[in-house]
């Protein structure tokens, strides 16, 4: 049987539309397309697995580059900029009305939708070039969870002071095998389940590393922690103390933003209670979920470590005992950057596969489902462009990951680009046209305040990252192992 592939994040594969003379069926929405099931409680899981990634795991860092007196604010201020532009999104799900208007499908349908032009391509590009960027660093990040749990029981094993070497590399073909099998599941729709085991993971590795940090504090460790974080002269120079807080400004950024996937979770909500207002209570609980967490973890994690708070909070404690809770802690990333990878990844199959199917309409081989008979499973449908395409682009990323190790930087750098125009920047032009804003009025022009500033820290997060990445590039060893 063949059916026409309307295949992306967003759409139940196959999907027949209703015919516009023929009864409501109970199994379709209104917009034809089979009926969501999304409550609260996933969209909810979907937020904090793609916000409460591993980016908290180096808020330790960024409060030890801003000290006391500006980290945890910043924390604060961040937290309230990624609620309030987020409710504003979510009412542009729907248009002109956000209860009974058009559904936008993606980011991109919104703002062709409320705004049009070329700006429909600037949030194409940003949005879809941070997804790549997103999905390639947690490659590696996982791999390097995978590794720590190997160095941890060989050093266990053999003494501390083993020459416990392990590459990379072999865990990052084990991660990649991991997402092509999972990207063959249609669409996040059908991924609720992995998104709330990525998020119970999410909580265990951060409350290890917020345990662990208390008792550090607890048992007396003397470390230096100042209002100012790191002193200049003392524990840094004047221009790298610069620099370091540019990319404090730009970690915490991009560990706050999720604007990238908004509209694809909203699009898995059921209509009734309305999606905006599920989507302003999910995103409430998740940024408050959020922020409870990157403040505990931030903090505590300055506290235990002080200015010389490393990179990734959890190695801190050394690869030594308790042994078994630092390998838990660490299979706790790489189960939660398997759900997370998927959550950034199925946009851009979704887009892909969406954009063919609209190419080549007649083209069996883009818009063909097949069936196959699964024991214990029921009925699957293979297609073979999203069975090829997919498993293309897990391959890819992860040769991505392996060629490039130090691409976190660049991740902080495509974070930081991104930061303000999905974020920010979108979400308050879409607002000033739905309300039709008179220029220069008190509303208008606090919101273009906003704008504007969140642009300049975007800049300043961008510079910090580019010279982050030289540094990196002039210290890099391509056949090092870790």
């Amino acid at each position: 049987m063949e059916q026409k592939n309307s295949s992306s994040f967003y759409v139940e594969q196959g999907t027949p539309s209703i015919d516009n003379d023929s009864a409501p069926n109970k199994n379709f929405d209104d917009d034809g397309r089979v009926k969501r099931t999304g409550t609260l409680v996933t969209a909810s899981a979907h937020i904090i697995t793609a916000v409460i990634g591993s980016g908290v795991l180096s808020l330790a860092w960024a409060i030890a580059q801003l000290g006391w007196a500006a980290g945890p604010p910043v924390l604060m201020v961040f937290s309230f900029i990624t609620y309030f532009t987020s409710t504003l999104l979510a009412d542009c799900y729907r248009s002109p009305d956000p209860v009974t208007g058009k559904r936008n499908y993606t980011y991109m349908d919104v703002v062709r939708a409320n705004l049009g032009g070329k700006k429909v391509q600037l949030c194409g590009l940003a949005q879809y070039g941070n997804l790549v960027g997103v999905t390639i660093g947690y490659t590696i990040t996982a791999s390097i969870s995978m590794v720590a749990v190997k160095r941890s029981n060989c050093f266990h094993k053999n003494g501390h002071h083993a020459k416990c070497i392990t590459s990379n590399y072999p865990f990052m073909v084990i991660f990649a095998c991991i997402q092509i099998i999972l990207s063959q599941i249609p669409n996040f729709h059908k991924l609720s389940w992995l998104s709330i085991l990525a998020a119970i993971m999410s909580f265990a590795y951060s409350s290890i590393g917020l345990g662990l940090s208390i008792a550090k504090v607890i048992g007396g460790a003397h470390v230096k922690t100042t209002s100012t974080g790191l002193i200049v002269g003392v524990d840094i120079s004047g221009s790298e103390k610069v620099w370091r807080t540019f990319q404090a400004l730009g970690d915490i950024a991009f560990a706050y933003a999720y604007s990238t996937v908004l509209v694809e979770i909203q699009d898995t909500l059921k209509s009734s209670p309305p999606e905006n207002k599920v989507m302003k209570k999910a995103s409430l609980i998740g940024v408050m979920t959020t922020t409870l967490f990157y403040m505990m973890c931030g903090c505590l994690g300055y506290a235990a470590f002080g200015n010389k708070a490393p990179g990734n909070f959890l190695t801190g404690f050394g690869f030594y005992e308790p042994f078994w809770l630092i390998d838990f802690a660490n299979v706790c990333i790489a189960v939660h950057l398997i759900g997370a990878y998927q959550v950034f990844a199925q946009p851009i199959f979704g887009f892909v596969e969406k954009w063919s199917s609209e190419q080549w309409p007649e083209n069996n081989f883009i818009n063909r489902e097949i069936p196959v008979e699964i024991p214990c499973c029921g009925t699957y449908c293979i297609n073979l462009f999203r069975l090829i395409w997919r498993t293309v682009y897990v391959i890819v990323t992860a040769l991505l990951a392996m060629i490039f190790p130090f691409f976190n930087d660049f991740l902080g750098l495509i974070g930081a680009a991104s930061f303000w125009p999905l974020t920010v920047y979108f979400p308050v032009e879409m607002y000033i046209a739905r309300r039709k804003m008179k220029k220069y009025s008190f509303t208008w022009t606090w919101l273009k305040i906003l704008s504007w500033v969140c642009l300049v820290v975007t800049l300043v997060a961008a510079a910090g990252a580019i010279q982050g990445l030289a540094q990196d590039v002039k210290t890099y060893k391509p056949f090092k192992t870790q």
